[in-house]
């Protein structure tokens, strides 16, 4: 009991992509390494980090809120030790921001700071009541392999394998805040997934801004493919997912393999951004409609039971309604089984925050709903084509449909839920007839 009494609490929340999840599975890792233990309330901690997500602007102001519902708490207990970290914080005007805006904040550090946690801590315990003391270093960073995660939950796990993005799209804050790109060795890669199946995990996802570049700067002559051969090559039954897949760096050759491979998922996340070329040009992102389409057709005539998903930004600056318009017709000619949909949101140091953007907030909302009317009439349809057929699906828990079924993800890495199992097949496989379609998952019999 007194070594309870003793025990520090440490609270952290994490904003933003599954890139900032890993981050703070590695700061929880080394913060239970120095004696903490983790607590789900703010109320409770002695030590409260915010690992921060820059890419939108909605994003910023929700943690500029949350931050400020700390200014009562801090008061209540002056010795809490408050640390802002991540993409936010590395930009130095956002960083200043803070300091300014409530004085009460103990730390602020960058994206590139886990292995110097120890460090800030002891520095804020010692400044605490004086205002902040801000550590941004240089974005990119070496991966620290001998730091272990605080992984959440049982059978699923986050492998990162690059940091970073070398893409420089106009209208995005990653390269600034994430630094150049920066791969794993495939060596580490491997040697973690294989300890994560023997730990019983068996959804794996890679992790990496542009999965397509893996392998350029390091000295091992392996790319993404074969990467994903070695770990296909792995004993067990496991599936393994990853996200982003960049347009302009996919090839066949990824697609060829992935139709014969054994534990590699069927969902290719393939972000088009704009179906217009003039657009695509303005975002630099280096590849064009027809090029797109062209890949797009292939994955799905390539692997017929793929689930293509994009991502699509309406009301780039200087998009008129015409290249809008463009951005629909490629939606209704791919059919997508969903797609991740934006309106733009100017980021301070990109190359658009500086481009002229004539079109209104409200028009843009207007595209934006007549994007989503089309998507979602595509959507609804889209899973009709697994009706009947039989689905290998990892179980994961209770059904998200009904409490009664059981829910999982199928290697197309959509929801099933289904009818039949039981609480002890969480963690396993099973085969499930698909007997219905939901615009977001489908409804199946063990």
């Amino acid at each position: 009991m007194e070594n309870l009494k003793n025990t520090k609490k440490a609270y952290v929340r994490t904003y933003g992509c599954k890139q900032n999840f890993a981050d703070s599975e590695k700061i929880t890792g080394l913060l239970s390494s120095m004696g903490y233990t983790l607590t789900f309330h703010t109320g409770d901690a002695d030590l409260i980090i915010f690992n921060t997500c820059a890419v939108r602007e909605n994003a910023e102001q929700r943690v500029f809120g949350n931050v400020g519902e700390l200014k009562k708490l801090k008061e209540e207990k002056p010795d809490l030790i408050i640390i802002l970290c991540g993409c936010m914080t590395q930009q130095l005007h956002t960083a200043e921001k803070f300091k300014a805006k409530f004085p009460f904040i103990d730390a602020i550090a960058g994206t590139n700071i886990i292995s110097s946690i120890p460090e800030i801590i002891k520095k804020a315990a010692v400044t605490v009541k004086k205002g902040a003391n801000i550590h941004i270093g240089e974005a990119a960073g070496e991966f620290i392999e001998e730091i272990k995660p605080l992984r959440e939950g049982k059978f699923s796990a986050n492998v990162p394998i690059m940091n970073g993005c070398d893409n420089f799209c106009t209208y995005c804050v990653v390269p600034l805040v994430r630094g150049r790109e920066v791969s794993r060795t495939a060596h580490n890669i491997v040697r973690e997934v294989k300890a994560l199946i023997n730990e019983g995990r068996r959804d794996i996802l890679l992790l990496g801004q542009n999965v397509n570049s893996f392998g350029k700067n390091t000295d091992e002559k392996i790319d993404f493919t074969g990467l994903l051969q070695k770990l296909d090559e792995l004993d067990g039954e496991f599936v393994i997912s990853y996200m982003t897949s960049h347009p302009k760096d996919c090839k066949r050759e990824l697609i060829d393999f992935i139709a014969q491979s054994r534990k590699i998922s069927r969902h290719l996340h393939l972000p088009v951004q704009s179906g217009s070329n003039r657009i695509l040009s303005l975002m630099n992102r280096g590849y064009t409609r027809e090029s797109y389409m062209e890949l797009a057709l292939y994955a799905k005539e390539k692997i017929p039971d793929i689930s293509l998903t994009t991502d699509i930004l309406v009301g780039f600056p200087g998009e008129n309604y015409e290249d809008f318009r463009q951005t629909l017709d490629l939606t209704e000619k791919i059919g997508f089984d969903s797609a991740y949909t934006f309106i733009y949101s100017k980021r301070e140091g990109t190359a658009a925050a500086n481009m002229d953007d004539p079109v209104t907030a409200e028009e843009k909302s207007e595209w934006f709903k007549e994007l989503l009317e089309v998507q979602n009439k595509i959507g609804e349809r889209s899973y009709e084509r697994f009706i009947g057929k039989t689905l290998r699906v990892f179980c994961t828990g209770q059904g998200r449909s009904d409490p009664a079924l059981l829910t999982g993800k199928s290697k197309q890495g959509i929801i099933v839920d289904f009818l039949g199992g039981t609480s002890e097949m969480q963690g396993k496989f099973a085969d499930v007839k698909i007997t219905k379609s939901l615009p977001w998952a489908l409804i199946g019999n063990l």
